[in-house]
């Protein structure tokens, strides 16, 4: 069975909040109770409105130095309004307009802040508790709720949309000549890392996901990719379903199990009643069914010629095949088919790849910063060292020169372009579904047999924040921990023990790809 999909281009998720086209926050009429628990990361927890497609993204602090830690109001809005221009003027034009939604930071009633707070905090998982929501500042960072697609031709189908999250990480490996351990050349840190992650119980599993699969193009890899992910989500894949999580890590489950819930939750998108192919079918074909749309939602192109052949951007071989990955070897040798130009993949890579110099390469031009503002510490504010996140700050990035001329100028430069590309290595892909009604805007031209599911969808980028000029220090104390640890312990008779046959996904599909059909909603 063969999925199409329809682009949601053209369509205003922005928001506005003081304007009077929303009623959706009025801030003086504001109720805890139109919100939910939505989820949380290291730094920031996050609610969506129960009717509305926004959310609401709240700072966290540390329970042991709450009382010091928090920020004051202006302190706190400051920080937000800083994610937002950063997103704005500097992430949106590398990563592209069509990707990025920045947001607006908003100043909310403190008691409705409080109340928020207390309702949320039973929803929270126990793992997350060791830090407490911000409810002094009454600042928080307003944007679109991701999870759910603005313009939903499915309202005849009753079906929810479907949101499937990604965190793809670093997709490729360093060439600098400043990279000291062979290893790195070979084996990607994101399989490094993890057995790291696993001698410090970070996670109980080994996860044989490899993001060079990913972003390598090649739709067989980057299936089996996206399937990796399924069978070892950890905090790098998520599904929901008409905003609610369905499916996410889970370190003590039934992996078959949950795949076979999963499975049930996606009939009904992929095996229509109806349709000529409804019959009992096994797990594998309904998840293998999202994995072909996952995939072709992620090469879809907003820059294709008009012969229909997107073009494509090239990697060397040496550059997108990982030692550590577990495909078999004929994908490997084949496996660089190249992105579409200007595919989310194609963007985020492109900007990934702006560590140039690999942390080895930059940790003593950071250095050499760190000494000039020992000298002089009042130049940190025209290298932009925190911020702001203007146009001048892009140049710096863009326009910083090949060779380095000695100068701090050249080093502010390579220091802000890591920090750029550490935040694509870091940021989250929400690929939004649909279905679309019998005649829900479709091209007349278009034939489409009646059978085949059809999809409206967008992609887009979050988790774009900028990282801190203090983290370079810690990336390279990290960066030494993570190769020295796989170096002593990881021997190659241990990955051949994990190389066992996938879950669920067959190699009978080789050649049977979705088809994509560009139309506007």
């Amino acid at each position: 069975m063969v999925c199409w999909l329809w682009k949601a281009a053209g369509v205003d998720t922005e928001i506005h909040l003081r304007t009077t086209h929303s009623r959706v926050m009025e801030l003086d009429k504001m109720d805890e109770n139109d919100w939910k628990y939505h989820g949380e990361g290291n730094k920031s927890l996050v609610v969506s409105h129960v009717q509305h497609a926004r959310v609401l993204r709240l700072l966290k602090y540390s329970t042991e130095d709450a009382e010091n830690s928090h920020k004051t109001t202006e302190q706190a809005f400051h920080h937000i309004q800083n994610i937002v221009d950063y997103s704005q003027n500097v992430m949106k034009p590398l990563l592209g307009e069509k990707f990025v939604h920045n947001g607006e930071a908003v100043k909310l009633p403190l008691d409705f802040v409080r109340q928020l707070s207390l309702k949320v905090q039973q929803e929270r998982p126990e793992s997350r508790c060791d830090k407490v929501m911000d409810t002094l500042s009454g600042c928080a960072l307003c944007l679109p709720n991701l999870t759910q697609l603005s313009c939903c031709c499915c309202c005849r189908e009753h079906r929810p949309p479907l949101c499937i999250e990604i965190k793809p990480k670093c997709g490729f490996l360093p060439s600098s000549t400043h990279v000291t351990k062979d290893i790195k050349s070979k084996v990607c840190r994101f399989c490094m890392h993890q057995h790291f992650k696993l001698a410090n119980g970070k996670w109980k599993r080994l996860s044989r996901y490899c993001p060079l699969d990913l972003f390598s193009g090649n739709k067989q890899r980057m299936c089996l990719a996206i399937m990796h992910l399924m069978e070892e989500p950890q905090n790098n894949f998520n599904i929901f379903k008409g905003g609610e999580c369905i499916y996410s890590c889970n370190d003590d489950a039934d992996v078959l199990q949950d795949l076979d819930d999963l499975a049930q939750h996606l009939r009904p998108y992929f095996l229509p009643s109806g349709s000529l192919i409804s019959r009992p079918q096994p797990s594998k074909v309904v998840l293998n069914e999202l994995i072909q749309v996952i995939v072709s939602a992620l090469l879809s192109s907003w820059d294709c010629p008009r012969s229909g052949q997107p073009r494509k951007t090239h990697l060397s071989e040496g550059r997108v095949t990982c030692e550590a990955s577990l495909l078999p070897r004929d994908l490997l040798r084949n496996g660089n088919h190249g992105l579409p130009k200007d595919c989310v993949l194609d963007k985020i890579l492109g900007t990934q790849m702006l560590d140039s110099l690999d942390i080895e390469g930059l940790n003593p031009l950071f250095k050499r910063v760190e000494q000039y503002l020992q000298k002089f510490p009042k130049e940190r504010s025209r290298l932009q060292i925190d911020g702001p996140y203007n146009q001048s700050f892009l140049e710096k990035v863009q326009n910083c020169p090949a060779e380095d001329d000695g100068s701090v100028e050249y080093a502010v430069g390579k220091v802000h372009q890591y920090r750029v590309a550490m935040t694509a290595k870091d940021c989250s892909i929400m690929v939004a579904i649909a279905t679309c009604g019998e005649d829900d805007g479709l091209d007349q031209s278009v034939e489409i047999q009646p059978a085949k599911p059809r999809f409206n969808y967008s992609v887009s980028i979050l988790d774009l924040d900028p990282k801190p000029y203090e983290s370079v220090s810690h990336q390279s104390r990290l960066d030494a921990k993570i190769v020295n640890h796989y170096l002593r312990r990881t021997q190659p008779n241990n990955l051949e023990e994990l190389a066992n046959q996938s879950l669920f996904l067959g190699r009978d599909r080789d050649g049977e790809d979705c088809t994509l059909v560009f139309h506007p909603v």
